[in-house]
């Protein structure tokens, strides 16, 4: 699942592109200004950022110049009311991939979204990589040497999730509304369940392991050689 995050200060706005984006199945994540998402990246991956220009403490020219400067291939996508052509020429060359003018179409948008995944090699080369094992999200794939597993759909995006952000307390409920969906019928201890077998399959390799966090959740450790 791709990580969206949203940087607007309107909240009207934030919350209506959220709804947008986790509808098309996308994970999202919101900040409420260019300091807060740098704050954010700091703690976790993001596939692609919808950006607003003009917010308090960090507009979205500086953000983007301050990302560029560490990180040249997060796909952006500027949406703004600027719509002058100054004003798309100082985001490009701020460092933008791409500029939208509100009010937003929802359709161009979610376009401009996959032509941006697509045009940075997210979409094809969706993979995890951790010492010597790949996970491949395309095809449900875990890989070390010569031994692959494919694991079953909902098994597989819980160990991608946990090992995406090792280190990270996820809660079951963050878990089970992430990959079950927010509306799913499935039993309190599915979580538990999945961890279980996922711990099964991968007893006895030194790279990770899925640790509990007693009444909380859990989180993945990385073991390095």
């Amino acid at each position: 699942m791709f990580q969206i995050m949203v940087v607007e200060d309107d909240q009207s706005t934030a919350r209506w592109m959220q709804a947008v984006l986790i509808y098309e199945g996308y994970h999202v994540v919101l900040a409420e200004n260019g300091a807060v998402a740098l704050d954010i990246m700091d703690r976790q991956h993001i596939d692609l950022i919808i950006l607003d220009i003009m917010m308090p403490k960090m507009d979205g020219y500086e953000f983007t110049k301050t990302l560029r400067s560490v990180d040249e291939h997060t796909p952006i996508l500027m949406v703004t009311a600027k719509e002058a052509p100054e004003d798309k020429y100082k985001g490009f060359l701020a460092g933008t991939d791409d500029y939208m003018v509100k009010p937003v179409n929802e359709k161009e948008m979610l376009f401009r979204i996959k032509a941006l995944l697509r045009r940075s090699h997210i979409a094809n080369e969706h993979k995890l990589t951790i010492g010597k094992v790949t996970l491949d999200y395309d095809s449900l794939s875990v890989t070390r040497g010569e031994v692959r597993m494919t694991l079953p759909q909902k098994e597989f995006y819980l160990l991608y999730k946990l090992l995406s952000y090792p280190g990270q307390i996820f809660t079951r409920l963050q878990l089970m509304d992430e990959i079950w969906g927010k509306d799913s019928t499935s039993a309190d201890n599915t979580v538990t369940v999945h961890i279980a077998c996922l711990r099964k399959r991968f007893a006895g390799w030194p790279e990770f392991e899925l640790v509990s966090i007693r009444g909380i959740g859990y989180k993945a450790v990385i073991h390095n050689e």
